[in-house]
């Protein structure tokens, strides 16, 4: 019976891991990640290609720590490899919407016949781009992507409209490589 923790994450070729006050950067083909696992239960090293994680004890808890920590871990080294990709389809069937980008800026214009426009600050560290009918966030940090998706599908939410018939706005269409149906 083990007694303690002891898991291993293999790094891809290519990522240089450093380690510095429990901060963890990754540095890959796309560029930096970094991420805080202060926590006293679960320690974090390196060891040549690998992340090593352990802990002295046993326990739920320390298990749970360490699945959340490795999963974190392998979306840190996905982001630095590949980066993450989510994607939001336009919809708009009653008045002609107008989606654009303007120095970190997400506008929406003419949202259901509004005057003035709806503007969203887009977070540093992601990248948007508006394609047609479709917008397409990258970035290297998987919650921060996600962030922003959510952000901007929030932005032109419809209240005190029938949504079967209103069915304007933008909405996520695709989380990091999972279609939604």
């Amino acid at each position: 019976m083990k007694k303690k923790i002891d898991e291993e994450i293999e790094l891809g070729e290519g990522i240089q891991a450093n380690i510095e006050k429990n901060i963890l950067s990754l540095n890959g083909q796309k560029g930096e990640n970094r991420k805080d696992f202060n926590n006293p239960l679960i320690q974090i090293k390196i060891d040549g290609n690998k992340i090593k994680l352990s802990s002295k004890r046993l326990t739920k808890r320390e298990k749970k720590l360490a699945g959340t920590f490795k999963s974190h871990i392998k979306n840190m080294i996905k982001g630095v490899n590949e980066g993450h990709i989510y994607k939001l389809k336009i919809c708009s069937s009653h008045f002609p919407m107008n989606v654009s980008i303007n120095n970190d800026e997400l506008v929406v214009k003419n949202f259901f016949g509004e005057k003035s426009p709806r503007t969203l600050k887009i977070k540093s560290g992601v990248t948007t781009k508006v394609e047609g009918s479709e917008i397409i966030i990258e970035s290297t940090n998987k919650e921060l992507a996600g962030q922003a998706a959510a952000d901007i599908e929030q932005l032109t939410r419809i209240t005190n409209k029938d949504r079967r018939i209103f069915q304007d706005g933008i909405y996520i269409t695709e989380k990091d490589g999972k279609k939604i149906e």
